[in-house]
């Protein structure tokens, strides 16, 4: 059985829970030295930056976090591993993301969180894992997919999913 495309499925009940899983997230990438690429997928308004902000405190940072929305990418490089939060929403054309040198982000082994990443498409790489937040009741539904090997055994070792999920 293959491991890519392995699926786990969470509620998170509060804003706390979502930069909980985030920072669950940093720990698990931090531990083993290695790069990753995750695609954030929701509607407005539905924890993608909260999940970011997550990894990101996870990382050690205590400053704000805010969406980049307006400058397409915002680095933190002085954590460890290097965090890269895209926000992809106001792109008018993937070739955009050329023009900014965006491979040079995503070489070496830096945390790349990636929001709208569809309007990146064909300029992106593939993901090792995407991340699904949408709207259940008070809290949020989140789909969690494994599109890598680094991806799945990423999902095997998240403790916020128990075996049930």
């Amino acid at each position: 059985m293959s491991i890519f495309g392995n699926e786990r499925r969470l509620f998170l009940e509060s804003e706390a829970e979502t930069e909980r899983l985030g920072g669950e997230l940093a720990g698990l990438v931090k531990a083993s030295d290695q790069g990753i690429v995750v695609f954030l997928d929701g509607d407005l308004g539905m924890g993608k930056t909260t999940l970011s902000r997550g990894v990101m405190r996870g990382l050690g940072h205590v400053g704000a976090v805010k969406s980049p929305t307006y400058t397409l990418v915002e680095p933190y490089e002085d954590l460890d591993p290097p965090v890269y939060h895209f926000d992809l929403y106001r792109l008018g054309d993937p070739e955009e993301l050329e023009y900014m040198g965006i491979r040079d982000y995503f070489s070496g082994g830096s945390f790349c969180l990636i929001e709208w990443p569809e309007r990146g498409e064909g300029v992106l790489p593939e993901p090792d894992l995407e991340i699904h937040l949408e709207r259940q009741g008070e809290g949020r539904s989140v789909v969690l997919r494994a599109r890598s090997e680094f991806g799945a055994s990423l999902l095997n070792q998240i403790e916020l999913i128990g075996p049930d999920s």
